[in-house]
């Protein structure tokens, strides 16, 4: 999910080295029928932005998940929810 979110940033022309973008991530595992199953993931993305890039960064997150294989893969099976919090710089 972290790349292809990079990429729809990168598509924007955000760069995204480590220092300016990272994620947190958590997620849940039950006790499904007596299996134990993950049932949901949280993403929280935090990109670091020139305050001109903001929308765009908005935009790209916005759309980027119906593009990303992992999440299409699990969508329907495990519950996905993801946040995006940018920082802008120079502010």
């Amino acid at each position: 999910m972290m790349g292809t979110l990079a990429t729809a940033l990168a598509g924007k022309k955000i760069p995204t080295p480590e220092e300016r973008y990272w994620a947190e991530v958590e997620g849940d595992i039950e006790n499904v029928n007596n299996v134990l199953k993950i049932t949901r993931i949280r993403v929280r993305y935090h990109l670091r932005v020139d305050p001109e890039k903001t929308a765009d960064a908005k935009e790209a997150f916005s759309s980027y998940l119906i593009r990303c294989p992992a999440a299409q893969s699990v969508m329907g099976c495990i519950e996905i929810k993801d946040d995006l919090i940018i920082d802008e710089i120079g502010k």
